[in-house]
């Protein structure tokens, strides 16, 4: 049975037992979110089983730059990740490749319900000040670590949909960062005003409080935009490029699945997503809400990760330039589309 190891684990374990680990035990990254389902579906049937892999280690993370930490200390064969960490990684010398898209334009915009009505009525680049001005306060709201997606799409939202220039932001909204978990307990606690957040935290929300809006989603925030990404180590395209291509088969197979029959996917997403506790109606939700959004084809997001890289590097979330031709390899993916 596969083995999931926290992220304290993983940071506890030696590198030199990583290092030493033999293929056949493949060392897999991943977030417990809707983004990456295809990788729980993978994970559940017997994908890896028969291409050899008898017992994957599985590494849980929070959030994306933790699991750059990871791939640059050596660390995992195959992530499923944000194209920004991605990215991030890349430019620092991991040797990774994208080799297959999991879904695109997956970021929202939730507002609890001191803030929801400042864009339901008024122009919506003006509704942080007005709530400023009405409430005394800014308006916080929360998101994932500087360099991620959500926080990258936050941000663009702010400065290319809604107009709003660096002053705007920095007098009107105080942004924190945190991991999944912590930003859904903050929404729950009220602790923030709202979010930039993806599934299935959208989705638990929006169920458990009547007064929760989202009030941006999507293209609406960041039009074309990449989300995650499932990415492999050069070291094992060059060594096993027929594990690869298994992997990337079965990513195209459950993508399939996730869009057609989403009702056969919950089991196997639920497992993984919220600690397996999340009820499957919440799942069932999640996957539907993300229905247009799952896509396998890397050639997809090349042009949206080219117009977020451009983005980060202005930012200052981006310190690198990253070839992007080099962070692709499509090879794997048209070859099984092809054929």
């Amino acid at each position: 049975m596969s083995r999931i190891i926290t992220l304290m684990t993983l940071l506890l374990c030696g590198l030199s037992n990583v290092a030493n680990a033999a293929k056949d035990s493949l060392e897999i990254g991943y977030m417990p979110i809707i983004p990456i389902s295809q990788a729980f579906i993978v994970l559940e049937n017997d994908t890896l089983e028969d291409a050899g892999v008898s017992d994957p280690e599985l590494f849980q993370f929070q959030n994306g730059p933790a699991i750059v930490q990871a791939l640059l200390a050596g660390q995992l064969d195959v992530a499923y990740l944000g194209i920004g960490p991605a990215m991030v990684a890349r430019a620092k010398g991991a040797d990774i490749k994208v080799v297959a898209s999991n879904i695109v334009e997956q970021i929202s915009m939730v507002a609890l319900g001191n803030l929801s009505p400042y864009f339901e009525n008024g122009d919506a680049k003006t509704a942080f000040a007005r709530f400023k001005a009405d409430q005394g306060r800014k308006a916080v709201i929360s998101t994932f670590p500087r360099g991620s997606v959500p926080e990258t799409v936050l941000q663009y939202w702010l400065q290319k949909q809604l107009g709003m220039s660096s002053d705007d932001i920095t007098q009107n909204i105080d942004i924190i960062y945190q991991g999944a978990a912590q930003v859904q307990q903050a929404l729950m606690t009220e602790a923030v005003d709202g979010a930039a957040i993806l599934e299935p935290v959208v989705s638990i929300i929006s169920d458990k409080k009547s007064d929760a809006k989202v009030v941006a989603s999507g293209s609406g925030m960041f039009p074309h935009q990449p989300g995650a990404v499932m990415v492999v180590r050069e070291a094992l395209i060059n060594e096993q490029p027929e594990l690869v291509k298994t992997l990337v088969k079965a990513h195209i197979a459950a993508t399939a699945e996730l869009r057609n029959n989403p009702e056969e996917a919950v089991k196997a997403v639920g497992k993984y997503v919220g600690g397996g506790r999340l009820p499957a109606k919440i799942t069932l939700t999640a996957l539907k809400n993300s229905h247009d959004q799952f896509e396998a084809n890397p050639n997809a997001i090349i042009d949206g990760t080219r117009t977020m890289h451009d983005f980060q590097a202005s930012q200052g979330t981006l310190k690198v330039s990253v070839d992007l031709d080099a962070l692709f390899d499509v090879r794997f993916y048209n070859d099984l589309t092809q054929e």
